[in-house]
């Protein structure tokens, strides 16, 4: 278990079981519309960093210091993190919400992110995986994953450029009216110096 995961275990909110989401619409990034979500303190065009962000029944709060990014499809809330000294480009916070039973089973959208990465010699990054499931005030999945980050765009999704050389840490919140993503990529250092902070939002997600 590595340092991030050792402060998972401490200090993280969540998980009992993988849900038993039973619908068929497609998981994150997948084409759904999402919910509406509403911010205690919106901006123009999307979510604020530092203001108390609902979705799904819960709420979080993220951190100072990041940039709330406008409206985006099928997103919540988008955060930027300022890339570290010498990471080529800033991190990425991406907050999913598709609505009561929708977005797919947790299990399937852990499988999705393991496929997103790969690792340097081009093999599958499902034995690197590193899962934790706890439990507190909200039941958490989480996921973390270093290699080669296969980035999407596009109506279909298809793979748009491979970024070698990034983290994944991903957070599956299982709400009252379903699931919420929380997906931070970006180059190794700038998750790194940001994991802390992410794992404090983390924390703050609880029942409205």
């Amino acid at each position: 278990m590595n340092k991030t995961f050792g402060v998972m275990a401490a200090t993280a909110l969540l998980l009992v079981s993988c849900g038993k989401n039973t619908s068929s619409a497609p998981p994150p990034e997948g084409g759904a519309t999402p919910a509406p979500v509403a911010a205690s303190a919106a901006q123009a065009g999307g979510a604020t960093a530092g203001a108390m962000t609902e979705a799904g029944g819960l709420q979080w709060q993220a951190p100072d210091g990041w940039s709330a990014q406008p409206e985006r499809p099928m997103r919540a809330a988008t955060y930027s993190v300022p890339a570290e000294a010498g990471d080529p480009e800033p991190g990425e916070i991406a907050v999913f919400y598709f609505g009561p039973n929708e977005g797919g089973g947790v299990q399937a959208n852990i499988d999705r992110w393991i496929g997103q990465v790969r690792q340097p010699d081009g093999s599958d990054s499902t034995k690197k995986a590193k899962v934790e499931k706890v439990q507190g005030a909200v039941a958490l999945t989480m996921l973390d994953l270093t290699g080669t980050y296969l980035a999407s765009s596009g109506p279909m999704m298809q793979v748009s450029a491979e970024k070698p050389g990034f983290r994944m840490i991903g957070a599956i919140a299982e709400g009252p009216q379903g699931a919420v993503f929380f997906k931070f990529t970006g180059p190794e250092k700038t998750v790194q110096a940001n994991a802390a902070k992410y794992l404090e939002m983390v924390k703050s997600v609880r029942r409205k």
